[in-house]
């Protein structure tokens, strides 16, 4: 299997997973943040990705929302789960049920938090890929998960039979564009924060956009592939300037990237929002301020 092996492309979020004030999955919320964004142009999405605070859901839990996302959208685009987690064991079983429910690929990191060689990191991936049916798509985002899938690991990942391409979310223009570079003939290549540099990542080739802007940012966040792809430079670059200014309104005077894309549709009125899952917490006092007279003067409230 290689990136010809799959069609997947396009804008496809990476979708936010919305919880009850008692902490339980709002479901009807979830199933409503998808059709909106099908109808905005969404390609596909991911669900139980790194936006659906994965890390605080219950393997069950996680289960149960590739089910919830498999009868929402009814075929009508690609579903990729979130499968990663830090034994092989778990991997496997997480993507083994999203294969039966439907999904048509696996989201899989590196197991985070403790440091690996890239030894390490390879052994992981060949195991799990050797007991699943699954297409899967590297997961890069050292950021938040310490390990990181370097160009040259990448390109020793692309041998691998069920690796079909990576999402690339080091927010580190280098390492996206020698990770291009190095795999982009054998394995499609997403560009994760599209809303840093997804317009020239989509002039270079990039295949597709998945992060977590169009969950509040919906026509834009989407838009911003279409109009590069198309040619559009003009458009193209307000979008990619818009999508910074978002960038740093969410992660800048206290506010942290999850719990202020959250909040943030709530105050839109878009579903999907609602408590993030603790360690998690809801903007308040200045930060929430400074988030609502954001949006106001970008004209998004």
């Amino acid at each position: 299997m290689d990136r010809n092996s799959v069609n997947w492309s396009g804008p496809m979020p990476a979708v936010t997973t919305p919880f009850h004030d008692d902490g339980r999955i709002d479901e009807a919320a979830f199933a409503a943040n998808l059709e909106g964004l099908i109808a905005a142009g969404a390609t596909g999405f991911v669900v139980g990705g790194c936006t659906g605070e994965f890390w605080a859901l219950r393997h069950e839990e996680r289960k149960r929302l590739f089910d919830l996302a498999y009868e929402a959208i009814a075929g009508r685009v690609t579903l990729i789960a979130g499968t990663g987690a830090v034994s092989v064991e778990e991997t496997v079983a997480l993507t083994r049920h999203a294969e039966a429910a439907g999904c048509d690929g696996a989201l899989i990191l590196p197991p985070y938090f403790v440091k690996l060689s890239d030894d390490e990191i390879f052994a992981h991936f060949a195991d799990v890929t050797a007991q699943i049916g699954l297409p899967v798509v590297l997961y890069n985002i050292p950021g938040n998960a310490v390990n990181a899938i370097t160009p040259a690991l990448a390109a020793r990942l692309a041998d691998l039979e069920r690796v079909v391409a990576i999402k690339e979310s080091s927010g580190d223009w280098n390492n996206y564009y020698g990770t291009f570079l190095a795999v982009h003939e054998r394995l499609r290549v997403y560009c994760g924060p599209s809303s840093v540099f997804g317009v020239p990542a989509v002039q270079l080739g990039a295949d597709g956009t998945i992060d977590c802007f169009p969950n509040v940012w919906q026509r834009g966040g989407l838009d911003l592939y279409f109009a590069a792809k198309a040619g559009e430079t003009e458009k193209a670059a307000e979008l990619q300037a818009m999508g910074r200014r978002l960038t740093d309104l969410f992660t800048s005077e206290g506010r942290t990237l999850y719990p202020a894309t959250k909040a943030a549709m709530d105050m839109m009125g878009l579903p999907g929002g609602g408590t993030p899952r603790r360690p998690l917490r809801k903007p308040a006092g200045e930060p929430l301020k400074g988030l609502e007279a954001g949006l106001k003067t970008l004209g998004l409230l």
